[in-house]
């Protein structure tokens, strides 16, 4: 099937697809190459350890999409995200952001146009489904630069993230 014989809710969410599995993909690469206690380390006070985003990105993609666009239980504990200092090993924060992703990722891919135009009320605000899909994708992207500078920082070198071209 080519993008032109497409539905335009169907490419939308192959576009958010792609885009938050290329995040995930860096974020990876960043966390699997820092040791335990630097996945935990602040550099300041008011700073974020690469964890804490993890956890905040999972927390935020639970709420806005798997809770608010696909119905399940609002659990989300968010000043948790940022106060943890630790006990989550690599593989344990990995296989809690892979999961999460793909838990979203069903959700989008599940999502009718109908559904995407309709009005959900989540965090306190009123959006569509296509402007909660983005709200998460953007929110991703931005947290996930953050993991990538931060291990850049941390490790004082390139990581050699750079995207090959599409042909």
């Amino acid at each position: 099937m080519t993008p032109e014989s497409k539905p335009l809710e169907v490419l939308f969410e192959e576009a958010c697809a792609a885009k938050l599995r290329q995040s995930t993909g860096r974020m990876v690469i960043c966390l699997e190459k820092l040791s335990a206690e630097q996945i935990w380390a602040r550099g300041a006070e008011h700073e974020n350890a690469p964890g804490n985003l993890v956890l905040h990105l999972c927390g935020n993609m639970r709420q806005w999409v798997i809770s608010g666009l696909g119905g399940k239980p609002d659990v989300r504990e968010r000043d948790k995200e940022f106060e943890t200092t630790g006990g989550m090993n690599l593989t344990e924060l990995l296989m809690l952001l892979a999961g999460t992703v793909e838990e979203a990722l069903q959700v989008i891919f599940g999502l009718t146009a109908e559904q995407l135009s309709r009005l959900y009320t989540i965090q306190g605000r009123t959006v569509t489904g296509f402007e909660a899909v983005i709200t998460v994708v953007e929110h991703f992207g931005q947290h996930s630069g953050q993991i990538v500078y931060a291990a850049k920082q941390m490790l004082g070198r390139d990581l050699d993230l750079t995207i090959p071209r599409r042909r």
